[in-house]
């Protein structure tokens, strides 16, 4: 499918009423996965990005062209994929929002992210974030609403823990006038502030973020749907799993030598090199050869 096509996919999910959940990725390897695993959409986390690329904390490391780089290699490798990227607080003024938007199309992304921190950014469910004025925000959404061909925008605001709930959907609720497709109030501490934000913003997409131990109670896509949240990200699931997994092999080969009594928990050879297309491969150099 082409980016256009993809972007088309998950509106129409969206307006359907179906519930998407999406699990966080951060380069082709995670999302070949995700794709194998029969998901139709996944984000691009910076926060999984900036730990993976740069071995680095997400607090604004991160820059533009480096996202928009493993943004496309991640599209490219999944083309039957819908992918949003990450656009932390799209790097600059709203011009450079509108290279955002440029970069993000080019690469392949069905949408983005857009929030209200102020920069140098920080974590959603980390402590001591501030928000912008409202204004700057807005500019910003306008420019990307303004500029896309066919992105999907999504408007974060972290005022929850910066200012106050009531402050969040307050700024949704303006968001949502610049025409964006999706709001995501990051951060609620309780189910009754979640109920709070559905039963403010009735009428829009509305974006759930589950990150496992952080500040916002895990619930299931169909527990959050009953409180009108059907847009779910799941951004550091996989990358959590990951590191755990891979922390436990790398301490038993460094205290036994070897993973021989371990092969319960290594990944076939063959069910790899499947994943990364190496029957395509064989049968494409025969062809040719």
């Amino acid at each position: 499918m082409s980016a256009q096509t993809r972007a088309e996919d998950l509106r129409n999910r969206l307006n359907s009423g179906e519930s998407v959940l999406m699990p966080g990725v951060w380069d082709p390897l995670s999302a070949l996965i995700v794709q194998q695993s029969g998901f139709s959409t996944a984000f691009v986390s910076g926060f999984a990005v900036s730990g993976t690329l740069l071995g680095r904390p997400d607090v604004g490391y991160l820059t533009q062209t480096e996202m928009a780089e493993v943004a496309q290699r991640v599209c490219s490798s999944v083309p039957t994929l819908n992918v949003i990227v990450d656009a932390d607080t799209g790097y600059g003024d709203p011009m450079t929002v509108r290279r955002t938007v440029e970069l993000w199309e080019q690469a392949g992304a069905a949408g983005l992210f857009l929030e209200d921190q102020v920069w140098p950014k920080k974590c959603g469910h980390m402590d001591g974030k501030q928000v912008v004025p409202r204004e700057d925000w807005l500019a910003k959404l306008r420019a990307a609403c303004d500029h896309r061909e066919y992105l999907y925008v999504t408007a974060r605001t972290d005022a929850r823990a910066a200012v106050s709930l009531d402050e969040a959907i307050e700024r949704a609720k303006m968001a949502r006038d610049c025409g964006v497709d999706a709001l995501f109030v990051e951060a609620p501490q309780s189910v009754e502030e979640m109920e709070a934000i559905a039963n403010a913003l009735p009428d829009i997409t509305l974006v759930a973020n589950m990150v496992e131990k952080g500040k916002t109670p895990l619930l299931t896509p169909s527990e959050l749907a009953e409180f009108g949240f059907r847009l779910i990200v799941s951004p550091l699931s996989l990358l959590l799993s990951a590191v755990q997994a891979m922390s436990t092999a790398a301490q038993r080969l460094a205290d036994v030598g070897s993973l021989r009594t371990y092969l319960a928990d290594v990944a076939p050879f063959d069910s790899f090199t499947d994943l990364v297309g190496l029957p395509d491969h064989l049968a494409n150099e025969k062809r040719y050869s």
